[in-house]
């Protein structure tokens, strides 16, 4: 129940989802938890104090650098230091690409994309200056299989994975470790905005015949997050019941 005692992670996306269930992950394992999203940021924070950890709410837009700088300066003014950062928050539109529109693409890019590019951007320098750090980026089975109607999110998703395992190997050296976690068809709040048929269908495409859960993602975060993944970096851990095995 200790194996983030005395570190620092913020967590984007934390208000809600797989984001508030890493949040509350983290909390339980002895972190300092820097809960950041849009909305539901204090709530998420409130939770993991209630439950006997540390945590602070930190209101994030991941698309914005200026957001960012400000919310790792008051991590480290509030905990002395980051030593973790999952890349959690996200956004999805199912559409076909000739009806996607360039802005709604461009959405996708910069809250999926960029604001990966700048939440590594913003925490490295503090790695590099600690000797060391965890960096765990949200990607998705659509970065390794073809979905239907997820033109933009597989793209965006894609880069992530790119952009981690370059970021790993240009950092391996430096004791700092990248990673990316890969999840299929997972139970949150959104997946149950679809109709019963879809997510029927979702179930039965997935070998293990149900769909994951959040805590099962967030066990892979925390893993890559803790000192026991010291020698894996540049991976993209997939976690999706095993659909992209078929």
């Amino acid at each position: 129940m200790n194996r983030l005692s005395g570190k620092t992670a913020l967590i984007t996306g934390a208000g809600s989802g797989i984001g508030r269930v890493i949040a509350h992950t983290f909390g339980k394992e002895g972190a300092a938890v820097v809960c950041a999203d849009i909305k539901g940021f204090e709530e998420t924070a409130k939770e993991v104090r209630d439950a006997g950890g540390k945590a602070i709410g930190v209101e994030l837009d991941v698309s914005k650098l200026d957001s960012w700088k400000k919310a790792v300066d008051l991590a480290v003014k509030e905990f002395g230091g980051i030593h973790a950062l999952a890349n959690v928050a996200g956004i999805s539109e199912a559409v076909d690409i000739i009806d996607l529109e360039e802005k709604d693409f461009d959405k996708m890019m910069n809250v999926n994309l960029k604001g990966v590019f700048f939440g590594m951007k913003t925490v490295l320098p503090h790695f590099v200056e600690n000797g060391s750090g965890k960096i765990v980026n949200i990607a998705s089975l659509a970065a390794h299989v073809g979905l239907t109607g997820l033109p933009s999110y597989s793209a965006s998703k894609g880069g992530v994975v790119s952009m981690s395992r370059q970021v790993a190997m240009q950092y391996a050296g430096r004791n700092i470790q990248v990673n990316a976690v890969s999840p299929g068809i997972i139970e949150t709040p959104i997946l149950a905005n679809n109709p019963p048929e879809v997510t029927k269908q979702f179930t039965d495409a997935t070998p293990a015949n149900r769909l994951g859960r959040p805590d099962e993602i967030a066990s892979m975060v925390l893993f890559l997050c803790s000192d026991e993944s010291d020698f894996i970096t540049g991976q993209a851990m997939i976690v999706d019941g095993g659909w992209g095995s078929q």
